[in-house]
């Protein structure tokens, strides 16, 4: 196996088939033809079995919080690998399903031909019971493939419950795991048989996406999805874009990350978050990005020390960034990875969390609001206020603005149950990086995961970290985010 075998394993138990049409890559979240462990997988089976090779990506229309905006974030990614693969010797089949279970038949009709199917494996939402219901049924060989971060999954032994403890062990590791990352273009130089085209009794059944049909004013109208969830005006999907923000990030704003990171007036975060999430870019890729800009060399790491400073020993920002990416990030991927039935429970907080917040949760709220006036905005709060706005029209907020939004509600909910529910449906409704083990992190953090419990203790919070609108607005620098996204801004 040419790729890291932890980084591989077999869903089910059906033999591979050298004699068959082709290989297979179901391609469901590494939704990118670069820095891709399961594409460079599926291409080194091809070559070994010397056999055509299919990248099929499916949209389905059935799951929940489906909407123009995630839609169309992921089908401006299809436009991207279109072109990518335009030239190269492989058959990529686009496909987006007009009406719920259309689809649903035709991974098996794919994989009965096929010597293997090659597929990402991805801890979060539907796509592990998906991986569920189908391992079984498809008449192939279902191979998962990590490219999920640049940590593998399988590499930690436990679920770790701070930052500290991860750092700590990710730098004892970090530096084996850089030797063995994924080529960034798993298809340069490689030719392989080239298919003379897909079924015809699949395509007349299941043509391929008409991507520009698609991204076209309307194009999605005839799909039963939720059409008030506009798409993004600020944010485009796809490889392209990713790597258009990662490089403008790194020329202007990444050696002002460290100072200005936290402050919504001056937009020095990378902005990669959703494109993190649909796959369009790889930990990876960035991390090789800005270890190249730093002229970084294996032999500058320092002991390792636990801590979010100086183990790099790269310019500040660049280690901030990184600790970001790889210790926060990979540290919610690695719960989420080990408890995958059940991190979203509220019951797998900390004891003490869950303690604090239950002594606590017949305390008297000053305000009290319902999910539908969380979802338009409508508290006493124009700091909250503009955040939900943000994440409403935009699909993205703030990563500070994200922890005292997820504050406030505990603030302002009934219950921290009732809390939980109400972060989990605008997350995940309204944010292109939402249903993804790191946002689903950043929601519990506010109810005291990954944290550590605080005095004094207070009313509705406890022993829990305890965020002010007035603090924040303190602290920080949000003239301009304000403006932007106060009550008569421009929806």
């Amino acid at each position: 196996m040419l790729i890291p075998e932890i980084r591989h394993c077999d869903a089910n138990d059906h033999p591979l088939r050298p004699q068959g049409d082709y290989v297979l890559y179901w391609m469901i979240a590494f939704r990118r033809t670069q820095f891709n462990f399961a594409l460079q997988h599926a291409v080194d089976r091809a070559k070994e079995f010397d056999k055509p090779l299919i990248v099929f990506e499916p949209l389905r229309t059935r799951y929940q919080w489906a909407s123009d905006r995630l839609h169309r974030f992921v089908i401006e990614g299809m436009r991207d690998n279109a072109a990518a693969l335009e030239k190269k010797t492989v058959t990529y089949y686009p496909y987006v399903e007009p009406k719920p279970g259309v689809g649903s038949p035709l991974l098996h009709r794919l994989a009965k031909k096929a010597c293997t199917v090659v597929t990402d494996e991805y801890p979060c939402f539907f796509l592990p019971d998906m991986i569920k219901a189908v391992k079984d049924r498809i008449p192939a060989r279902l191979e998962l493939v990590d490219s999920n971060g640049v940590m593998p999954l399988r590499l930690p032994d436990r679920t770790f419950t701070v930052a500290h403890s991860y750092r700590r062990w990710m730098q004892k590791n970090i530096l084996d795991v850089l030797l063995e990352m994924p080529k960034p273009d798993p298809l340069s130089r490689i030719r392989l048989p080239q298919l003379d085209s897909l079924p015809a009794l699949i395509t007349r059944r299941w043509p391929p996406a008409d991507i520009d049909t698609l991204l076209s004013s309307g194009g999605l109208d005839k799909i039963p999805i939720d059409h008030q969830v506009k798409p993004s005006p600020t944010v485009s999907g796809g490889a392209k874009a990713a790597q258009s923000r990662l490089t403008a990030f790194i020329k202007n704003d990444l050696s002002r990350y460290a100072d200005d990171r936290n402050h919504p007036d001056e937009n020095a975060t990378t902005g990669l978050s959703p494109h993190l999430h649909f796959g369009h870019i790889s930990a990876h890729e960035i991390v090789d990005r800005i270890l190249d800009h730093e002229d970084w060399t294996p032999d500058q790491a320092s002991e390792p020390n636990g801590k979010n400073n100086g183990f790099w020993n790269t310019s500040e920002s660049a280690e901030a960034l990184l600790d970001q990416l790889i210790t926060w990030r990979e540290m919610s991927f690695n719960r989420t990875f080990r408890e995958m039935e059940t991190y979203d429970r509220f019951d797998t907080l900390p004891d003490w969390a869950i303690e604090t917040l239950r002594k606590h949760e017949q305390d008297p709220r000053d305000e009290v609001y319902t999910l539908e006036q969380f979802e338009a905005a409508e508290t006493a709060d124009p700091l909250w206020n503009a955040a939900q706005r943000e994440l409403v029209r935009t699909g993205v907020m703030h990563n500070y603005m994200r922890m005292l939004w997820g504050k406030k509600i505990l603030h302002w909910t009934d219950t921290p149950q009732e809390a939980l529910r109400i972060m989990i449906e605008l997350n995940n409704k309204y944010g292109l990086d939402g249903r993804d083990p790191n946002s689903y992190s950043g929601i519990f953090w506010t109810l005291g995961r990954f944290d550590r419990a605080w005095g004094p203790e207070r009313p509705i919070f406890g022993k829990v970290r305890y965020m002010t609108s007035d603090s924040t607005r303190r602290k920080l620098r949000l003239d301009r985010y304000l403006e932007q996204f106060g009550p008569d801004s421009e929806t």
